[in-house]
């Protein structure tokens, strides 16, 4: 069987199975998620030492701290992974929903009723729970997961499949539902991005690299987002007290994820008070600062930024710092260098507040908030599939309703049309 024919029986399977899940009562969903939640506890032990195989894999080849944190499971993670999977079970079942119900002259009722995409794609690099999250989700939406992952994370990638494999057939719905690509060919991934009519949808997840490889060869519609520069504005009415631990947890907490911020933007008036302690703290917590010449000017020790700075996704402990006149330099840097991802402003100014969710056009907005909490779980959507940035039928963290479609449905009484 040539690699093409693995990849077109796999999703052959995917397919049967995605006709299955979606007519799969709430409760059969249920199930297996629960089932899944349980597994991942009752394995992992298993699950935690191929993560150690791939982590030591990865510290031997000399891959940054960045990409090993991304790909490390430990038991805090693993649990956190378990009760994302809990939270998934308590959301509404959003299948067969139907909204947006109105009434026409005529007297037939139009509305939109939910169903599932049918068989979603996922590659992803360096992340395992991305595994668990996009099974979970796709289960509960009614859709067939095919999830290829990187080679960094093989080892892990296997044995999450497997506690998948496990939880679906102890809900009596197809292993095939949610199956885990663990060969490394990357030929298999160019028959997955154009494989049109066995797949619905792609979501990849990774670098520029491989966001620009899936771009160029899918035949299969794509949702994405390229990469994540996320700006944090403090403005000349924030309250310092609140901006700097803002700050500090958006870049530091956890530097090497897409929703970390890369640039800093401060207002000139504040700049002064603002900027030296501010760089202080952050150098002392390991972050190298390239600064504009203003930026600079106050903290000297900031490496000189230049042009490539202002557009760079980092995901590691660097930060480019630039001060700006006002609010209309801020969101035209933003707009310039952006990447529709994640911005902040820091401000007790609600009026200028209000202009700066209306103007800047990420994904999401946030007013006196780390970018960090642009996150599935913490946006009340359970687990996430992905962060969206392409606009097109969903943006920003995707949850179980952005894994659906939405028909019409007509309700009549006899009506026909003249």
């Amino acid at each position: 069987m040539t690699k093409k024919e693995e990849m077109h029986a796999l999703l052959g399977a995917a397919r049967a199975a995605a006709r299955r899940l979606a007519v799969a009562s709430t409760a059969e969903k249920n199930a297996a998620l629960t089932a899944l939640a349980a597994g991942l506890r009752a394995d992992a032990g298993e699950i935690l030492a191929a993560n150690a195989r791939d982590v030591g894999a990865a510290r031997a080849a000399g891959k940054s701290a960045a990409l090993v944190d991304r790909l490390t499971l430990n038991a805090k993670r693993l649990e956190e992974m378990a009760g994302a999977v809990e939270e998934v079970v308590v959301l509404p079942d959003p299948i067969g929903e139907i909204y947006d119900l109105k009434i026409r002259p005529n007297g037939l009722r139009v509305g939109r009723m939910r169903l599932p995409l049918g068989v979603v794609g996922i590659i992803f690099e360096s992340r395992p729970n991305v595994v668990i999250d996009a099974a979970a989700l796709c289960l509960k939406s009614g859709n067939a997961a095919v999830l290829r992952g990187g080679s960094e994370a093989a080892h892990s990638n296997r044995a999450l499949g497997a506690a998948l494999g496990r939880a679906l057939a102890a809900a009596g719905l197809p292993a095939t539902a949610a199956q885990v690509i663990d060969d490394p060919d990357r030929e298999l991934v160019l028959h997955l991005v154009q494989a049109r009519g066995l797949v619905d949808v792609l979501i990849p997840r990774g670098g520029e690299s491989l966001i620009g490889f899936v771009a160029a060869n899918a035949t299969v519609p794509l949702i994405y987002h390229a990469k994540g520069v996320c700006h944090v504005y403090v403005d000349a009415d924030a309250d310092l007290a609140k901006a700097l631990p803002i700050v500090m947890n958006a870049k530091v907490q956890r530097p090497g994820v897409c929703n970390a911020m890369e640039t800093l933007l401060v207002h000139r008036d504040v700049a002064p008070h603002f900027l030296p302690e501010a760089a202080q703290a952050l150098r002392a917590a390991g972050v190298e600062l390239r600064g504009c010449e203003r930026a600079r000017a106050i903290a000297p020790y900031m490496a000189a930024a230049d042009e490539s700075d202002w557009s760079a996704e980092y995901l590691d402990l660097i930060l480019a710092v630039r001060v700006v006149d006002d609010m209309d330099g801020a969101i035209a840097h933003i707009a310039r260098y952006g990447s529709d991802h994640t911005e902040a402003i820091i401000t007790e100014n609600y009026t200028r507040a209000g202009r700066f969710l209306r103007e800047v056009q990420s994904s999401c907005v946030l007013v006196n908030a780390s970018t960090r909490f642009n996150d599935g779980g913490e946006l009340g959507l359970g687990a996430e599939i992905g962060i969206s940035t392409t606009k097109l039928h969903a943006y920003g963290p995707m949850g179980l309703a952005e894994l659906t479609a939405a028909k019409f449905v007509v309700f009549g009484a006899g009506q026909i049309r003249g």
